[in-house]
C-alpha cells in the first residue's frame, strides 16, 4: 500500500505557489514570504489517510528549470497553479505546463488550482464559466483530474487544493472511469465484477442482505441497518431496471451503484472495495496480496492447514451446483472464474480422482490441492487469493521442517508424501501413477516426455495421508538424480522395471550405481507379472541385487489388475518411516 503523497505546485511567477503552502501550514495570509518555500511534510495523523504527505514549492524562472524539471519526476500529483485575475497564466496550462510535464515523459495526476478568486470581489466568489473553460483541457489532457478555485489571502479553499491533490493520487479517477463517455473503464468493470462473484457466497448471482452486510464489513467495518439496505436497494431500483430483484442486489446493480459513487466524487468508496480485495492501482491483484512473504528456513515445504482444507471444501461444495459431490467442467469453469483459469492444465484430470464422468470428485479436488501445496506453495497461495480466502491467505498453509529436523526429533508432521518414480521407457511408470488414482489401465504405451504426477489419499495403519508419485521422462531423470536439492524433496524413490524386458532392470541399476542415492528409502518394483518372467540381462538378477544391498527383494506387480492398494500403502509407509 502507500505510505506517502508528493505534491508539487508549479505555474507562472507571481501567482501565489508559495502563498498558498504557507497559508495551509500556518492558517493565515503571510503577505511578505520568499520566493520558494521549503518543502512541507505533513504526517500520517494529520492527513487521516494513513499517508505521509509532502508539499514541494517549485519556480518558474528559467534559471530553476533544472531543478523544477527533476522535482516534476519525483511528483505523485502535480498542482499547476494559475491567477484568476491573470487570463494568460490559464491560457499557459494548455500551451505550455501540460505539454511540458508530458515531455518530460511524466503521467501523473494533474490539478488546476485557479488561485485569487478574492480579486473578483467578496460577492463574486464563483466562477460560473468554470466549467466550460476547463473541459476543453480535460478532453485534450485526460491526466487533468479535476480544477479547485481558491484564494491564499482569504483562507478560501486551501485546504480542498490539498485534499483533491491527495485524492487524485489515492483515490485516481483514470483509472476507473472514463470522464469523456461517462462509463467506467473495462479493467474496472472486470474488477468489480471478480468482487461480486466472491461476495455472492450462495452462487445464485445475486447478493442478498446477509452476504450485502458481509461485504460491507469486510470493506468498511460496519454493517448496514435494514432501512439503510432497503434504502441502497430502493436507490438502484429507481435508476436501473435490472439492478434488484425479489432476492436481493443483482451484478447490474453492484456496477450501477459503484458508476454512481465515482460520478458523485466518491471515488474513495471504490477505490476502498477494490483494495480490500487486493487491487492495486492498475487495477491488477497486488504482488503482495497474491504472494505474501512468508518468513521460512532453507528445505522447508509446505502443505495445507486445517483452515486451508475448510476453504476448499466450502468452495467445492459452493460450486457444486447439481449436489453430486463432483465439479463437471462447467462447475470447475465457473469455479475458477475469479482466477487466471485452471491452473492443473498439465496433467488433469488424469491426476487425480474423477468419477465415471470425468468429473473431479471432492477427495480429488482436495488431493489435488495437497499435490499443488506440496509442489508450488506459491500457486496454492495465489489462488486462495484468487478464490476469495477470507483473511491472510497465509493461515490457509503449514510450514513443515525439512527432514533433517524431523529425524533429530524423531516426528512427523507430513501430511503429504512425495514419491519419486524412475525407470526404462515402456517399464510401467505412468501406469503405475496412473493407477494411484483409478484411471483405467491403457493398453498403448505413449512415452511421456515431461514431468506427468499423480496424487491420491492413502490409509496406512488406519491413518489417512496424501500420496504424490512424479515421473520425469527418460529425458528428464537425469537433472533430477544429479540435483540434491531435487532429490531432497522426495520422500521416498521408487525404481520400476518390466519383467518381461531383459534390458529393463539393467537400465535402474545403472541410475543407482551413477548416483549417490544410498541416503534416500529407496522401494523396487517389477511390472508386467501377468507376462512371462525373462532372466534379466545384468550380473545379478534383481533378488539377489536388493539383498546385497539390504533392501526388501522388489515388489511384483501387474497394473492390469489395479488392485494395487497395497502397494502404495507400502510406498507412503516408507516415505513415512525413512
Amino acid at each position: 500500500m502507500r505510505r506517502d503523497v508528493r505534491i508539487l505546485l508549479v505555474g507562472d511567477d507571481q501567482i501565489g505557489k508559495s502563498t498558498l503552502v504557507t497559508s495551509l501550514i500556518k492558517e493565515t495570509f503571510v503577505p511578505n514570504i520568499q520566493h520558494v518555500v521549503p518543502e512541507v511534510t505533513i504526517p500520517p495523523e494529520v492527513t487521516g489517510d494513513n499517508v505521509t504527505t509532502y508539499i514541494v514549492d517549485s519556480s518558474a524562472r528559467l534559471e530553476n528549470r533544472g531543478q523544477l524539471e527533476a522535482e516534476i519526476r519525483k511528483a505523485d500529483v502535480i498542482c499547476i497553479v494559475y491567477a484568476v485575475n491573470v487570463p494568460e497564466t490559464f491560457e499557459r496550462i494548455p500551451s505550455f505546463w501540460l505539454p511540458y510535464i508530458r515531455s518530460l515523459g511524466r503521467n501523473v495526476p494533474v490539478v488546476l488550482v485557479g488561485n485569487k478568486i478574492d480579486l473578483r470581489g467578496k460577492d463574486n466568489l464563483t466562477n460560473e464559466r468554470l466549467k466550460t473553460e476547463v473541459m476543453p483541457i480535460m478532453d485534450e489532457f485526460k491526466e487533468v483530474e479535476t480544477c479547485v478555485e481558491c484564494s491564499a489571502k482569504e483562507l478560501l479553499n486551501v485546504s480542498e487544493v490539498f485534499y483533491f491533490a491527495q485524492k487524485a493520487v489515492l483515490h485516481p479517477t483514470a483509472p476507473l472511469y472514463d470522464s469523456r463517455e461517462h462509463v467506467m473503464k473495462p479493467a474496472c468493470i472486470e474488477a468489480l465484477k471478480r468482487i461480486f462473484k466472491l461476495c455472492d457466497t450462495d452462487k445464485d448471482g445475486i447478493l442478498n442482505d446477509e452476504e450485502l452486510n458481509e461485504f460491507q464489513r469486510k470493506c468498511f467495518n460496519s454493517p448496514l441497518q435494514q432501512q439503510e439496505l432497503e434504502g441502497v436497494k430502493n436507490v438502484v431500483r429507481e435508476n436501473s431496471s435490472d439492478g434488484v430483484n425479489e432476492n436481493g442486489l443483482t451484478e447490474s446493480g453492484f456496477l450501477f451503484l459503484h458508476k454512481l459513487f465515482i460520478q458523485r466524487g466518491r471515488l474513495e468508496t471504490t477505490w476502498t472495495v477494490l483494495r480490500k480485495f487486493g487491487y492495486g492501482d492498475d487495477l491488477s491483484l497486488r504482488e503482495d496480496f497474491l504472494y505474501p512473504q512468508i518468513d521460512v528456513l532453507p528445505d522447508c515445504t509446505f502443505e495445507l492447514s486445517s483452515d486451508g482444507y475448510k476453504f476448499f471444501i466450502e468452495t467445492f461444495q459452493a460450486f457444486d451446483k447439481d449436489k453430486d459431490g463432483a465439479l463437471n467442467n462447467q462447475e470447475l469453469y465457473n469455479l475458477f472464474s475469479t482466477s487466471p483459469g485452471n491452473p492443473w492444465k498439465d496433467n488433469f484430470p488424469e491426476s487425480t480422482l474423477t468419477n465415471s464422468m470425468n468429473s473431479i470428485t471432492l477427495q480429488g479436488f482436495l488431493a489435488q490441492w495437497s499435490m499443488t501445496t506440496l509442489l508450488s506453495y506459491k500457486t496454492t497461495l495465489a489462488y486462495l487469493a484468487y478464490l476469495g480466502y477470507n483473511g491472510d491467505t497465509t493461515s490457509a498453509l503449514k510450514i513443515i521442517r525439512p527432514k533433517k529436523a524431523v529425524k533429530k526429533i524423531g516426528k512427523i508432521q507430513k501430511n503429504v508424501f512425495s514419491c519419486y518414480v524412475f525407470g526404462s521407457c515402456g517399464s510401467g511408470k505412468t501406469a503405475l501413477l496412473r493407477g494411484l488414482v483409478n484411471k483405467q489401465f491403457e493398453t498403448r504405451h505413449i512415452p511421456t516426455k515431461n514431468r506427468f504426477c499423480s496424487v491420491n489419499s492413502v490409509e496406512v495403519n488406519g491413518i489417512e495421508k496424501y500420496l504424490v508419485m512424479q515421473e520425469f521422462g527418460s529425458d528428464n531423470e537425469a537433472d533430477v538424480l544429479k540435483d540434491k536439492s531435487k532429490l531432497d524433496l522426495a520422500d521416498v524413490i521408487v525404481f520400476v522395471y518390466d519383467s518381461s524386458d531383459v534390458n529393463s532392470f539393467a537400465y535402474i541399476a545403472g541410475l543407482r550405481s551413477q548416483y549417490n542415492l544410498d541416503e534416500y528409502p529407496i522401494i523396487y518394483v517389477s511390472t508386467k507379472c501377468d507376462s512371462d518372467l525373462v532372466q534379466q540381462r545384468y550380473e545379478v538378477q534383481p533378488d539377489a541385487y536388493c539383498r546385497n544391498l539390504g533392501l526388501a527383494v522388489p515388489i511384483c506387480i501387474s497394473v492390469k489388475s489395479n488392485e494395487m492398494a497395497d502397494l502404495y500403502s507400502l510406498i507412503t509407509g516408507v516415505a513415512m518411516n525413512p
